[in-house]
C-alpha cells in the first residue's frame, strides 16, 4: 500500500451519497464498464493527498489506499437507514446484560 498519494473523489450522477476514490489522473474507461454504468457520469468533487492515518466522513485513508493499490479504485455507497437500527437494537441488547 502506498505511503500516501493524490487521489480524485467524484461523486455520481445517479446515485445519492455515493462516491469513487480514484487515482488522481485516472482515466474514466480504465475503471470497470458494470461501474461505470451503475455509478452514471462523475461529476469531480476533489483532489487531495491522502494518507493511511488520514481520518474521512466514513471510511480511513488506508482503507481508500488499499482498496486503490487491490482495484484501482474505491467505491464509498451510502449507509442505509435499516443498518442504524440493527445497531442500535445490537447495542441496546448488549446494554441489557
Amino acid at each position: 500500500m502506498s505511503q500516501r498519494e493524490f487521489v480524485s473523489v467524484f461523486r455520481s450522477s445517479r446515485k445519492p451519497d455515493t462516491y469513487i476514490f480514484t487515482r488522481r489522473g485516472q482515466r474514466w474507461e480504465e475503471l470497470p464498464d458494470a461501474l461505470r454504468a451503475l455509478f452514471g457520469t462523475p461529476v469531480h468533487s476533489m483532489d487531495l493527498l491522502l494518507t493511511p492515518e488520514r481520518k474521512l466522513a466514513r471510511t480511513t485513508g488506508a482503507q481508500v489506499l488499499a482498496a486503490i493499490d487491490d482495484k484501482g479504485f474505491y467505491l464509498q455507497l451510502p449507509e442505509e437507514p435499516e443498518s442504524y437500527i440493527v445497531e442500535f437494537k445490537r447495542k441496546l441488547e448488549q446494554h441489557r446484560r
